[in-house]
């Protein structure tokens, strides 16, 4: 089936699919790991009729990610567990020697001093920073010249050394990684050649949202949407629902301007794509997608669709109006099955009356300047 284009976005089905491709899910000692770290709870499922109203589906269904582990997004989940991992590997500690944060900070105090360096666009980054500070560690955190004031601020708030680039995302991660050392651990979201376990670990954390859903979800979703930047969120969307029976429809949402995993599933590799980079949904923003990430995108999703900040500014203020607060990278999802139930794509992905749709909120409002200028009021107000 070729390309469907839309009204500001453009559906293409993958050409890749695979189902019979193996993914592998982690195993329970993901969760088990998250629970000992400080204000775990399950994020809330919420059920929107409001919203499967005005869409036309029988049900849409929100993984609210924009509170988890104290920090507004999800990314802690996989923050945590690489930096975990990666420190079990670098100090050769017992995994199961401690029950507390503060304990597994003890227990590495005779390794000082280590630093966690990152890029990020925002989110990722201040994981690795909380991490660091939970730990006792140094954090050094690369970011894009572009990125919010308030995004900065708050991974500066986590007592980490914040290093500009001249560039975008990408550029930020070449520097990262360049910041490697026996006294510092690169905990990146991305893959490169030779570095691939962390960013695999981060995709196992974010099996723990899966877990979740799994014991609070009450129907088995027709239609999944799964945000793409780097793809491993969507890797960890893919190895949950692989072998789902019945499965359902895999959806990867990413911005127009930066739809570097849709690009790659077209050639059948990862490349680096050209972009001028300036969407709003800047957790999103990225040229190329994992390499790790890329097997299980390639082999599980159904349909990408690359969508412009037009959709997810209208996703912003419907949660808005339904009394939930995303940024603008978060509201990615709903932007991206707006742009598809309001066109004659609906019938293509089978979206109907029928439908139950999972959707997940990855983000709260982390620039909230920007936030007040698309829904006309503080993410106080809602």
């Amino acid at each position: 089936m070729s390309t469907v284009d839309l009204t500001n976005s453009v559906l293409k089905p993958n050409p890749q699919v695979d189902h019979r491709f193996v993914v592998a899910r982690p195993g329970p000692e993901v969760a088990e790991f998250h629970q000992k770290l400080p204000g775990y709870h399950h994020t809330l499922l919420h059920d929107l009729p409001g919203i499967a109203e005005a869409i036309g589906v029988a049900r849409a269904i929100v993984k609210d990610e924009a509170t988890r582990l104290e920090l507004p997004s999800f990314k802690m989940l996989g923050a945590s567990w690489a930096t975990f991992s990666a420190l079990v590997e670098h100090t050769g500690i017992e995994r199961n020697a401690w029950k507390t944060i503060d304990e597994l900070a003890r227990l590495l105090l005779p390794h000082a001093p280590l630093t966690l360096a990152a890029a990020t666009d925002g989110n990722h980054g201040r994981a690795v920073a909380r991490m660091a500070r939970l730990l006792g560690l140094g954090a050094l955190i690369y970011v894009p010249y572009d990125m919010a004031l308030a995004r900065m601020e708050a991974i500066k708030s986590e007592g980490a050394e914040v290093v500009v680039v001249e560039g975008y995302y990408d550029d930020a991660i070449a520097l990262a990684a360049d910041a490697a050392s026996a006294d510092t651990l690169v905990i990146s979201d991305t893959s490169w050649e030779g570095y691939e376990d962390v960013p695999a670990k981060v995709i196992e954390g974010y099996a723990t949202i899966f877990d979740e859903i799994d014991a609070q979800i009450d129907t088995d979703p027709t239609h999944v949407f799964t945000p793409l930047g780097v793809g491993a969120l969507g890797a960890a969307t893919v190895a949950h629902f692989h072998d789902a029976d019945p499965r359902p429809q895999i959806i990867g949402v990413e911005p127009l301007e930066a739809a570097c995993v849709q690009e790659a599933l077209e050639v059948g590799e990862v490349i680096t794509i050209e972009s001028q980079f300036r969407t709003s949904m800047v957790g999103l923003n990225c040229g190329t997608a994992s390499k790790i990430a890329y097997p299980a995108l390639a082999a599980g999703l159904d349909w990408t669709v690359a969508i412009s900040d037009h959709w997810s500014d209208e996703a912003m203020r419907l949660y808005a109006d339904n009394g939930l607060v995303s940024g603008e990278s978060g509201a990615a999802c709903l932007g991206g099955l707006l742009a598809l139930a309001g066109s004659d794509a609906r019938e293509t992905i089978g979206l109907n009356g029928s439908s139950t749709v999972l959707l997940i909120i990855t983000e709260s409002a982390t620039d909230p300047d920007n936030y007040e200028r698309v829904v006309g009021r503080s993410p106080k107000e809602v």
